[in-house]
Parts: C-alpha cells; sequence; structure tokens
C-alpha cells in the first residue's frame, strides 16, 4: 500500500469505473482495502459488461466489489446506487462521481438539446449521486465525496462552452456544500484530473501519454475518501504524479468613480488575490473589511 490512505472495510460508490480514470480509481480503492460499488453503462449488449470486467479484476486479487449499468444522468441511478451499496455492504462511506462526457462544439453549432445533454450528464448525473447518498454520508463516521471536474471548468477553452459550464457548476456544488457538509463531519472535494484516457488520447503526442496513466490519480482520490482526509471544498489538480490546489480568488477593492473602464482594468491588475472560506466571509472583505451584519442566514436544518 502506498499514499498512506487506510481504506480497510469502507464501502466506496464510483460511477464511470468501467475504464480510464474510474477504472484506476476503482481498482486503487480495492487495493488499500474498501468495498466498491462498480458502475458504467452497458450500452452494447453485445460486448462484455466493463462494469463486470472491473469487478473480476478486483475479485481476483481479493477484494470485494459489485458492478451496476445505471446510466448516470437518470435521476433514479443515485438512489440505485446507494441502494446497492447499502444492501450488498450494509453501509456507505463514500461516492465518487466520475462519469462524464466530452465536447468539442462552438455554440452556434450546437443545439439546445446538444448543450442540455452535456450538462445532465456531467453536473446532473453527479448531483443525483450526492443528493442520494447525502444522509447516509452524513450519517457516517466519516462521510466523504469526489466529484469530477476539469481545467476547463476553471478556465474555459475553445468549443468547450457546455463542457466548462458542467465542470465550473460542479466546482459551485463542492463549494456550497463544504459549508453544509462542514457542521456534519462530511468532506466534499473536487479533482480536476490530467490523463490519457478513450477522452483525451487521440489530442495527446505519445510522449505525453506515456506521461499520464490514469493510476497516477488514484492515490489522491483514494485519499480523499480516506478518513484521513480534512480538507473540504477544494479543487485540486492532478495529473502525471503531480498535485496543485486550484483557488476561488478576489483582488482587492478599487474606487468605482466615473471613469469605469479605469476602474475595472485597475481591478483586474491590483494584487495580491484573496481567497475565502464562504461567500458572506467574501462579501464582509469586500466591504472594507467590515463584519458583516450577520455572517450567514439562519437556516432550518
Amino acid at each position: 500500500m502506498t499514499g498512506g490512505a487506510d481504506l480497510e472495510g469502507r464501502v466506496v460508490i464510483v460511477t464511470g469505473a468501467g475504464k480510464g480514470l474510474g477504472r484506476a480509481y476503482a481498482l486503487d480503492l480495492a487495493r488499500r482495502g474498501a468495498r466498491v460499488v462498480v458502475n458504467n453503462r452497458w450500452t452494447d449488449r453485445a460486448q462484455p459488461s466493463s462494469a463486470e470486467a472491473v469487478v473480476a479484476e478486483i475479485r481476483a486479487m481479493g477484494g470485494q466489489a459489485i458492478a451496476d449499468h445505471g446510466e448516470a444522468e437518470l435521476a433514479e441511478t443515485g438512489q440505485a446506487l446507494v441502494d446497492l451499496a447499502l444492501s450488498t455492504f450494509g453501509r456507505l462511506d463514500a461516492v465518487v462521481s466520475n462519469a462524464g462526457v466530452p465536447q468539442t462544439a462552438r455554440l452556434h453549432r450546437q443545439t439546445a438539446e446538444d448543450f442540455q445533454r452535456v450538462f445532465d450528464i456531467n453536473f446532473q448525473g453527479a448531483f443525483h449521486l450526492v443528493h442520494a447518498a447525502w444522509s447516509a454520508l452524513c450519517a457516517a463516521p466519516a462521510g466523504r465525496i469526489v466529484l469530477s471536474a476539469s481545467s476547463a471548468g476553471l478556465h474555459g477553452g475553445d468549443g468547450m462552452a457546455a463542457y466548462a459550464s458542467s465542470k465550473a457548476a460542479l466546482i459551485g456544488l463542492v463549494r456550497g456544500l463544504a459549508v453544509e457538509g462542514r457542521q456534519r463531519g462530511l468532506m466534499i472535494n473536487a479533482i480536476a484530473p490530467y490523463a490519457a484516457t478513450a477522452m483525451t488520447t487521440p489530442h495527446l503526442s505519445a510522449p505525453l501519454a506515456e506521461r499520464m496513466d490514469p493510476a497516477d490519480v488514484a492515490p489522491l482520490v483514494s485519499w480523499l475518501v480516506s478518513e484521513a482526509c480534512d480538507i473540504s471544498g477544494q479543487t485540486l489538480i492532478s495529473g502525471g504524479g503531480r498535485l496543485r490546489a486550484a483557488w476561488a480568488v478576489e483582488g482587492p477593492p478599487v474606487r468605482l468613480d466615473d471613469d469605469t473602464g479605469a476602474a475595472v482594468r485597475l481591478a483586474l491588475a491590483e494584487g495580491p488575490r484573496e481567497t475565502y472560506e464562504d461567500a458572506h466571509q467574501a462579501f464582509a472583505a469586500f466591504m472594507d473589511g467590515r463584519p458583516a451584519l450577520r455572517a450567514r442566514p439562519e437556516l432550518r436544518d
């Protein structure tokens, strides 16, 4: 075992786990002692199930796993995965939402339905799983959630409006739920992985693809779903044996006067940048550092 993540006895759901990054995550989790629900859609029944193949690999190494073929974007799939974990293994400790689809089409070449499909799979699929698992994970001794975002969600990209929007929404979901989960001991984080997969390999040179083994990202995911994980609300970029953190930041406020354009350019140039625990803290800092009258709205649990 490497990386210090001990997962003995923990139960983890992984979506999109039949190949690529999801398969690497599932195998690494199992090697560290986790029992894994391996989800991957099975669209061509004339071909072997990729989810069943990963389950067979896990069982061959002495681990425990069960396959599921639900389509991630369907609302019922999230609940079905939670039910399967609880009925098979008697508990649920973590979920890893990895299922997703790429998109490379400029907006004027997309229909609204094309855009919505990307968003439904990449964002709604993750949301359905998190929503279904939330109560069980809040009740778990150390509930953990990992959502697969992307650097496109941080920086955008040509022809990637739908994809970038869906991944940015996941980062927003992580930030929001980290605040809610903190009081329950539930940790939720996003990863932006770089790896050679069926989605990315056609766009990579051979030398670069060799440096981007999906297995290099797996130890990070295993740590994020472990009891040792003590961070929440973060976005971590990983690939090729490297890791760095991405931050939501704001620069210092500048005076907005009659020359609005000059004020905008000055605001973009000013530093240093700051990061905040949540939106209320950012608002207080923006208003000349004065504390907000109510740091957070009163919400019923």
